[in-house]
């Protein structure tokens, strides 16, 4: 990862962002949007604004990077040769983006093989950009009406003054669940519902934790190196890897961490 490499993947990122933005704009409430159901049994919401933006972004990357490979939620994988693969999810938070609501964002990473090295969560509606690159001054930082900011999570946190998010309340499996409400029990203050920019308010220094079950790739990598470009830590519930998904636990302080890590342990699932 040279710094040239890294400055090409970075403005790529931001091209992706920005041809992503105008479809969903077009569509965020919009009497006129429409939604499909992607199950047969359950509800797992797709609209026009989703298809359009991924089909942006991947454009982009046709003309920028078109030897790298593409994992993206609607459109599935795309084989590439350069080791690089984009990660994309167009709109994580479909349903917030149905009902309104600007939690949603769009998620790109660059997977290196090995976990994201870069990440950006950008949240369209309110021209907010969280980006995540690799460990350098200025690695982490928000844009926002031309203006921009570092980014640094929160330390010093205890649980019991910690601000907990997580998108579901039924977090999970019932097991799952039951552990998620162990942990929620002792902090300070939960809230749901905010998808994605739960993550960006981590790494703002706004809360102090997100724990979630059942995620895929591209929910998480693009929060992830958001995340930890601006100094908290993201893992799996056991400490390990979660750069594919999973259960996930994303806290700015590492002493937070290693407590709920510890806890997380010890849960029957």
């Amino acid at each position: 990862m040279t710094p040239a490499l890294i400055e090409e993947l970075t403005e790529t990122a931001h091209a992706m962002a920005d041809a992503a933005r105008v479809p969903i704009l077009q569509h965020f409430r919009s009497d006129k949007l429409s939604v499909d159901n992607k199950l047969a049994d359950g509800f797992d919401p797709v609209t026009a604004a989703d298809k359009a933006a991924e089909a942006a972004m991947r454009a982009v990357l046709a003309v920028h990077r078109p030897e790298d490979a593409i994992h993206g939620e609607e459109q599935g994988q795309t084989p590439g040769s350069s080791g690089l693969t984009w990660v994309i999810d167009p709109i994580d938070g479909t349903r917030a983006f149905m009902c309104g609501a600007p939690v949603f964002g769009t998620l790109i990473a660059v997977h290196e093989g090995a976990a994201p090295i870069l990440g950006i969560i950008d949240q369209p509606y309110t021209g907010e950009r969280f980006l995540g690159r690799p460990n350098e001054a200025g690695s982490a930082q928000l844009t926002r009406n031309g203006q921009v900011r570092p980014l640094a999570t929160r330390r010093g946190v205890s649980l019991a003054d910690a601000t907990l998010l997580s998108t579901f309340p039924e977090i999970g499996t019932p097991a799952e669940a039951t552990a998620f409400r162990s942990i929620a029990a002792d902090a300070r203050l939960t809230r749901y519902g905010l998808d994605c920019y739960g993550y960006a308010l981590v790494a703002l220094g706004q809360a102090d934790l997100v724990i979630e079950a059942g995620l895929n790739a591209y929910d998480i990598q693009g929060p992830m190196a958001v995340v930890q470009a601006a100094g908290g830590i993201v893992t799996n519930w056991r400490g390990g890897p979660c750069d594919q998904g999973g259960r996930v636990i994303a806290a700015g302080c590492p002493d937070l961490h290693k407590v709920v890590v510890e806890r997380l342990s010890l849960a029957d699932i």
